[in-house]
């Protein structure tokens, strides 16, 4: 952790070098996993091996000391002491831990999807149209995370929406396939909903096209955006539409097609480039099945039957047409 991982407000936590972060070995597991790919493709295969083992080890240890019960801790102090875990004072919760533990794939489906709905039942207040970073905010606690505290209580990351955060656990809920709560998440974060009402812009402040770094949680304030412009949650939001919920996303030379659509959604379609070549794809939601029956997708690359969701992009000045249909 030493001085502050994503949150640089946590800059005390293991400022002596040997507090830990349960975001980061997450994160990390993603890292070792992107590079373990990276290192096989350019035939490096003991850099590879490396990758592999140091993730399991780390995933293994994740397990066994970073669970809380219900959900996973943020992070050890230089002491011990757990941050985010259930008997904490001030930060029992904090969301990129549970969105992590997902994103990763590093942790047991039953506990990603246990620490998920720990994120909805604590962080996500919908009449306020907010996606928490933690709960409850710094304020008197014993313990020093660092200058996190010199925020007031429900302001930026200390407790209040911190856009970067609240994407993450759209994309986290989309990645377990609840598309109702991804979409949910999603319709909290857009701008646009801010600013519906005249009484929403009063509330709001804040420019409806733009994405706002964060928004207040404090009262007479609540639901009052933060800065604008600047954020890299915009890139994030990007993603999160086009990658987690339209589902494209790219490998190398392949691109893979795994929307989370809204039910009442009949489809979409889309232009994607690659190089010189245009696919032009689109896509059709057919109502779904019994309960209990295994969802159906075909797929059609020009006008030949692909086997699975992923096609193979070739850079020929061509354009293709795609034709997907799940249900």
């Amino acid at each position: 952790m030493r001085g502050g991982d994503w949150n640089d407000g946590m800059n005390r936590v293991g400022i002596e070098g040997k507090g830990e972060s349960v975001w980061l070995g997450f994160f990390l597991c993603e890292v070792f996993r992107q590079f373990a790919g990276i290192a096989t493709a350019y035939g490096d295969a003991s850099f590879a091996e490396f990758c592999g083992s140091e993730g399991t080890r780390l995933r293994q240890a994740l397990e066994q000391h970073a669970w809380d019960g219900a959900w996973y801790r943020r992070a050890y102090f230089d002491d011990g002491t757990p941050l985010g875990a259930a008997s904490n004072e001030e930060c029992r919760i904090d969301s990129i831990s549970q969105s992590w533990s997902v994103l990763s794939s590093a942790a047991p489906g039953e506990r990603s999807r246990q620490a998920m709905q720990a994120v909805d039942t604590h962080l996500v207040r919908r009449d306020d149209g907010l996606i928490r970073l933690l709960d409850p905010p710094f304020d008197k606690s014993s313990v020093d995370p660092g200058y996190i505290r010199g925020y007031v209580p429900g302001v930026r990351e200390n407790g209040g929406q911190y856009t970067h955060g609240a994407v993450w656990a759209a994309m986290a809920f989309a990645a377990l396939g609840d598309s109702e709560r991804a979409w949910d998440l999603f319709n909290i974060i857009n701008p646009l909903n801010h600013a519906r009402s005249p009484a929403a812009v009063a509330i709001y402040k804040g420019e409806p096209y733009v994405i706002a770094a964060d928004l207040y949680a404090l009262p007479p304030h609540v639901g009052r955006a933060g800065w604008t412009w600047y954020t890299g949650a915009a890139g994030w939001t990007y993603r999160l539409i086009l990658e987690s919920l339209l589902g494209l996303r790219r490998d190398g030379e392949h691109l893979t097609l795994t929307p989370c659509l809204p039910a009442e959604w009949p489809g979409f379609s889309i232009d994607y480039r690659y190089r010189s070549a245009t696919y032009r794809i689109s896509l059709r939601q057919t109502p779904p099945g019994a309960a209990g029956q295994q969802r159906v997708t075909t797929l059609i690359v020009d006008d030949v039957a692909q086997t699975g969701t992923r096609l193979l992009l070739v850079d020929d000045q061509q354009i293709h047409r795609v034709h997907m249909v799940t249900g």
